[in-house]
């Protein structure tokens, strides 16, 4: 008599001969998300615990001629889950203690800095947002994504020179507009 499918089954008990990629390939479409909320409850970090579940199947896939009995893939997932879980609570326990043993950092500007350079940063945001498209978006690919004059042509399909011709531009004009801010850094 044949068993019935069940959601909670694994690989190893419909077939014995699944190979290791073929074994966690559907063990980890079945149990991917049920593993990782275990992980959750035990260390309290979503992207922690993504990362234990996927060192788990990894470990897995890398021992699978040596385990004794594949019907137990599901179960060894499971407790190595939550072995790596206690070691990640350890080491964040020492890290703490650690941290707790260091120094202090040395002391930063006063508050009315920050509040100064977020004024700043915003005057320098308003003024970009006030120009050209295009000069917009050279200047933001050029300084925040650190992209070449080549790269920054691919992406919006325009030439190198005229990438160099907004970019140009657009500097000039945030020049003008903020030389006063400019001036007061200095």
């Amino acid at each position: 008599m044949a068993r019935p499918a069940d959601s909670r089954e694994h690989p190893a008990d419909r077939s014995p001969g699944w190979s290791a990629d073929e074994a966690l390939e559907l063990l980890y479409a079945a149990h991917w998300r049920r593993l990782v909320r275990l992980a959750v409850l035990l260390v309290h970090d979503q992207g922690s615990a993504e990362e234990i579940v996927q060192d788990c199947f990894v470990a897995v896939h890398a021992r699978w001629s040596r385990l004794h009995d594949p019907d137990n893939a599901l179960a060894y997932l499971r407790q190595s889950v939550v072995n790596r879980s206690r070691s990640h609570l350890r080491h964040l326990a020492v890290v703490r203690r650690h941290a707790d043993r260091t120094a202090p950092p040395e002391p930063v500007a006063g508050a009315d800095h920050s509040a100064y350079d977020l004024v700043q940063r915003q005057t320098v945001l308003d003024a970009l947002r006030r120009l050209p498209r295009r000069q917009r978006e050279v200047l933001a690919l050029r300084y925040y994504l650190d992209l070449s004059e080549a790269e920054i042509a691919d992406t919006l399909g325009i030439s190198r020179g005229a990438v160099k011709s907004h970019a140009s531009r657009g500097a000039a004009a945030l020049r003008a507009e903020l030389g006063a801010v400019l001036e007061e850094t200095r």
